[in-house]
């Protein structure tokens, strides 16, 4: 009896365990050697022939063409961490590539997924519980290791040069944003800070600045270049000749008539002017375009005016001025406009403009000397925004440099004794597959990485909780105190997205493809995959952007 269609294809059992367990481990390890201060940097070519240049996990992952469905199951795990934490996207993906190498080596001596599944779920209830017991608390005015925590992140990214500086801007952004809540928790709100990038300077000019920045120029010479008591309206309408829906044609019987158009459309511009001008307005930053003509009636009526703002200049505007976003020019009244006030810095050709006393929103404008170069460093800088939000709203912090790695993974395998069956075996290769972090540090550093685990499990079992490799030194010592921290959150995270996504993997054992199925790659490209399933793209798509 036939009941799939001819060009459906599939794969059972033992076959389908293994395909996606190899597809997940190739994205794993396609993102391992990036990990740590001493990781490698991607280099990577969309469709368009635009190039990142990048080691941030998440960035990697998503700008690779992956055309494989169990490969972007993975991909979610970065995009999970990174929403959930900010950072830790590599860890956690390396983590989750490990788990399913162990889990097929359990398969193979014919333990049930089902018993591998719920060891892994065990260990890592365990592993989260140990992770908040090894935590030390941290103040969020403690401000030496917050800023311990900025640079942990940032160390081994574009932004790792001028650590110390940044570090100084993102602590002192974050607690400008920072509010206490009645239950006497912090709350860091990260909408309330804006990030501009400038290149032609050194990373270490980089700015903290009061309200938002607008890199825009005025529309007209004539406009004014600093408005003290700025009246800002903000705008997404444009203030050009309204265009009709329809195709039309008209006949014209003299130049009088067509005169009488032109007369038209500049009443047009005129009333639209008139109706900025009616609010009380006195700078306007519109998101769409401006008619030349509607710039010299600005200009004629001093108001400063620019155009095609960002969107998200727009929204971080609003929260500062305490304006309202306009869609209809001529709706506008004075109730809708904010109250701040906006100078341009001619050099840097931009607009800075500051709300009033009630306003707490700052920008950070990063300087690089190339846009590659800014662009890095504004994923590095994010990070660390993320990861010290974290700490501060969080209160939690571990040892970094594979520390709480090795500790986590001394304290499951005397908890693994306490299980029973089978699930056993499955805690102890959770156990193992956390250590891989260490290992991979030591590898990107160019160390031994047996001798450094070999090291590092010596000194956690004579009782060094925060015994962690200096990548830098090759020594181990205690991280903590070296200033290599990270937060609980993220370690708890990775632990949990690791695990889901393993376990997801683990439970698949049956692979139908209806046809020629992808995930959105082309549909002329076919990649091999064990079993047979070339219709599935196997990592065909993740070669041709590495």
């Amino acid at each position: 009896m036939i009941i799939m269609g001819e060009d459906s294809q599939r794969v059972k059992d033992k076959d389908a365990q293994e395909y996606n367990i190899s597809a997940a481990r190739a994205v794993a390890e396609a993102v391992r050697s990036t990990l740590g201060p001493k990781g490698m940097d991607k280099m990577l070519v969309d469709s368009m022939g635009d190039v990142t240049i990048t080691n941030d996990g998440v960035t990697i992952l998503q700008t690779m063409d992956i055309d494989n469905p169990t490969a972007e199951m993975i991909v979610e795990v970065a995009e999970t961490q990174e929403d959930e934490a900010g950072d830790g996207t590599t860890t956690a993906v390396a983590i989750a590539g490990e788990l399913l190498k162990n889990a097929e080596d359990l398969l193979e001596q014919e333990i049930h997924p089902t018993a591998i599944i719920k060891g892994f779920h065990l260990a890592s209830e365990q592993a989260r519980a140990e992770v908040d017991d090894i935590a030390t608390p941290v103040d969020p005015d403690d401000e030496e290791l917050i800023r311990k925590v900025a640079e942990t992140s940032m160390t081994g990214k574009g932004a790792e040069l001028e650590k110390e500086v940044l570090a100084d801007l993102i602590y002192r952004a974050v607690k400008q944003v920072t509010v206490e809540a009645d239950d006497g928790s912090h709350v860091v709100d990260l909408e309330n800070i804006a990030m501009e990038t400038q290149t032609g300077r050194s990373a270490g000019e980089s700015e903290l600045l009061q309200g938002a920045v607008v890199d825009k120029d005025p529309l007209h010479d004539d406009m004014p270049s600093e408005v003290e008591d700025a009246k800002v309206l903000l705008l997404n309408d444009p203030i050009e000749v309204e265009e009709a829906d329809v195709d039309t044609q008209v006949s014209i019987d003299s130049p009088d008539q067509l005169q009488q158009f032109l007369d038209q459309e500049e009443e047009q511009l005129k009333a639209k002017v008139e109706a900025i001008k009616q609010t009380g307005a006195n700078v306007v930053f519109c998101q769409k375009g401006v008619d030349d003509l509607a710039q010299h009636y600005l200009a004629k009526e001093g108001i400063l005016a620019a155009r095609r703002v960002k969107k998200s200049d727009l929204s971080f505007l609003k929260n500062i001025l305490g304006a309202n976003i306009v869609s209809d020019v001529e709706a506008a009244t004075a109730d809708d406009l904010g109250h701040g006030s906006v100078s341009r810095d001619d050099a840097d050709e931009l607009f800075y403009v500051e709300g009033g006393a009630d306003a707490h929103g700052v920008t950070l404008l990063l300087r690089g000397s190339t846009d590659h170069v800014v662009d890095e460093l504004e994923r590095g800088v994010q990070d660390a925004l993320d990861v010290v939000s974290t700490a501060v709203s969080d209160g939690r912090l571990v040892a970094g440099g594979g520390a709480i790695e090795v500790e986590l993974a001394s304290r499951l395998r005397d908890y693994a004794d306490s299980v029973e069956g089978r699930e056993q075996l499955a805690v102890e290769a959770f156990a193992d597959a956390l250590e891989l972090v260490p290992r991979v540090l030591a590898e990107n550093a160019g160390l031994d990485s047996i001798d450094t685990l070999v090291d590092l499990r010596a000194a956690h079992e004579g009782g060094e909780a925060h015994a962690g490799l200096n990548v830098f030194s090759g020594d181990i010592e205690d991280t903590f105190e070296a200033g290599v921290v990270e937060t609980a959150h993220a370690k708890e995270q990775a632990l949990s997205s690791a695990t889901e996504a393993a376990n997801l993997v683990l439970k698949i054992d049956d692979i139908i493809a209806a046809g020629d199925l992808s995930t959105g790659g082309n549909d002329d490209e076919e990649g091999g995959a064990p079993g047979g399933m070339g219709g599935m793209g196997g990592m065909g798509g993740m070669g041709g952007a590495m």
